[in-house]
This record gives structure tokens, sequence and C-alpha cells, in this order.
């Protein structure tokens, strides 16, 4: 089975084992632009790169922690387990509807990624440990307990086991939907 078929699977069946979620209101007052999340836990998947699984844990009302788990690839040439978390910060929504909020969130984390990279003259596996700094936008639904996210990626990564690279420069862009819990 490939990633992004278990990952959808994987997701499918923790969605369905779930009674369902209900939005909650936003709290009123917070000025026109402030964020202040009405969700607490939400799983989902995660789309270009990494492909995978995604989770998101809002521990207080603009703050958050983002895992992933999957696969990363780089043009075909490096391909391999990739894990992720990132603490995340929303200072401010870019839209507020009624229908939903359109919050902007920067934050910082690391990654931990095991490949093999076929592009050099004898194909070698390889470990990277990666510092990340996630940008992204959440199209946040006040209604129903869904979200769409979108974020661009720069990773300073330290290889170990790579005969080329020791320090590398990489950008991840991803996108994704959670569906969530409460």
């Amino acid at each position: 089975m490939t990633a992004p078929k278990l990952a959808f699977a994987a997701f499918a069946a923790v969605a369905v084992s779930f009674t369902a979620a209900h939005a909650r209101p936003r709290p009123a007052g917070l000025g026109a632009f402030a964020f202040e999340a009405n969700k607490t836990f939400g799983l989902g998947v995660e789309l270009i790169s990494p492909v995978g699984l995604n989770g998101k844990w809002f521990f207080n009302p603009s703050q958050a922690l983002d895992f992933g788990v999957g696969d990363d690839f780089v043009i075909g040439n490096r391909a391999g387990f990739h894990v992720y978390g990132d603490l995340l910060f929303h200072p401010f929504s870019l839209a507020n509807t009624s229908a939903f909020e359109l919050p902007f969130y920067v934050g910082i984390g690391g990654r931990i990624w095991t490949f093999k990279d076929s592009a050099i003259a004898a194909p070698n596996d390889a470990t990277a440990f990666g510092v990340r700094v996630p940008l992204g936008v959440s199209f946040d639904f006040n209604t129903v307990p869904l979200d769409v996210f979108a974020q661009f990626v720069p990773t300073l990564d330290f290889f170990s086991g790579h005969p080329v690279h020791s320090v590398f420069v990489d950008i991840d862009f991803s996108i994704g939907v959670r569906y969530w819990f409460n």
C-alpha cells in the first residue's frame, strides 16, 4: 500500500471511530484580526511534501503543536520516512467571517528524515535532522469540524551518512485537511 493510501486509510479509520464533533463558537470581543481557536485536537492528511498523516493540538487559544509522519521526497531522488513536530503561533487572522477564519501561523520545530538518495553515483542511505520554520494559513471553518491548510516550510537539514551533503537548506510545501475531534 502506498503512503498516500495508507495515510487516507488510517485517517478514515480514526474519523469513523469517533462520534461527530461540533465546532464551538469563537469567543467575542477579541478584535477584528485576533485569532482564538474554537477547536482542540485534529487529525488529517497532508500532501505534496511530505505526504502522510498530520495532527494539530491547540494547548492554548493561539498556540498549537503540529506533528506529522509520512513520506518525503525531492524530485524523485530521495524518498523515505519523515517525522516532524512544530510549535505554532497564530498571531492574527487574515479574514474573519461567520463561516470561517483564515489564521496565519508561524512556528519552529524539528524533523527526522531517513531516506535512500538515488541522485548520487552509488545510492546511499542517509538520515537528516532538520530545524523547520513553518509559515502557513489555515482555512478554519466555524460551523463544521474541519480545516484546510497550506504551509511553506524552510528547513535547515544536518545530514548523517550522506557522502555529498553535511548541511543543506530544504524547502517543503504542503497542503492538507484535518478533522477536529473536539
